[in-house]
């Protein structure tokens, strides 16, 4: 065959190959995030009913604000993130979008103008055990407070010393939403060996287990109430305080414990700057 006959031909087939290949994923992740819905739904938590993607990887937003909804403290509030990404996809978006003050903190650039917003300080910084308290230190002279209502901490390593570092300061926030491993279910107790360095390749070996998370966080007050049924990648605590607030909420670890289902993710419209802009500039 001549060259004038080969490509064309070969042209054709791509395209029909890439056209099944982009059908047969698409229904995949239809068929799968309906699963995960389904599963949503009959979960014996009632927080996760409530899951909603906003600007969260995937159903934080709506758990986070059925937490507030039930402490009556979404308005007025404070948050502090410990890895935001670029900015355009993390669990505190949802607070800015309710008019909230903040601060972030991450090693990655972001990826819109943040020196246009007036309500939020972004700090560069690479988090270690040796700078996370200069942090701390940074985000409440900025908000001019002491205690801060929401933090999150999302590092894909060292994130259980983190979280006892941010304890120890003596910071005690209404919510902490962490990022635990999922592939060890009760009562497995995992975390890494700490790493000033470390750096996520991609495996298994990273952050800590529920069972680590909830030992550490009752030491100082805080109660496990659900872990996000979409993925099982983010677990939430609430102080103590606000134990009332949850009575129809289960207390067995087991029964809140969500393996990990990194493999659905719900499809929306594209993020956009002006957005997420507008959020910190308005």
């Amino acid at each position: 065959m001549t060259d004038e006959i080969i490509k064309p031909t070969l042209d054709y087939m791509i395209n029909v190959n890439t056209g099944i290949y982009e059908e047969v994923k698409n229904l995949r992740h239809v068929y799968l995030d309906t699963v995960v819905k389904q599963e949503q739904a009959n979960h014996i938590n009632p927080l996760n009913h409530r899951g909603q993607k906003c600007f969260s990887q995937t159903n934080e937003d709506g758990i986070t604000l059925e937490i507030l909804r039930r402490i009556d403290s979404q308005a007025n509030g404070t948050y502090l993130e410990f890895g935001p990404g670029d900015g355009m996809e993390n669990n505190t978006l949802i607070l800015a979008a309710l008019g909230w003050r903040g601060s972030w903190v991450g090693g990655q650039d972001l990826a819109w103008n943040y020196q246009l917003n007036n309500k939020m300080l972004f700090q560069k910084e690479w988090i270690s055990l040796d700078t996370i308290a200069l942090c701390i230190a940074r985000a409440r002279s900025y908000l001019g407070q002491s205690n801060i209502d929401v933090v999150s901490l999302d590092l894909d390593g060292n994130d259980i010393y983190f979280a006892e570092a941010i304890l120890r300061e003596q910071l005690r926030p209404k919510l902490f939403i962490v990022e635990y491993n999922g592939k060890f279910p009760p009562p497995v107790e995992f975390q890494i060996d700490y790493n000033p360095n470390h750096n996520w390749n991609g495996t298994d070996y990273f952050g800590a287990s529920l069972t680590s998370f909830v030992k550490l966080f009752d030491q100082y007050g805080y109660r496990l109430v659900c872990c996000n049924s979409h993925t099982g990648a983010n677990a939430f605590f609430i102080n103590r305080g606000y134990d009332h607030a949850f009575q129809d909420v289960p207390h067995d670890i087991n029964n809140i414990y969500v393996s990990p289902r990194y493999h659905s993710y719900h499809v929306g419209h594209r993020q956009s700057f002006e957005v997420v802009e507008k959020l910190f500039r308005d």
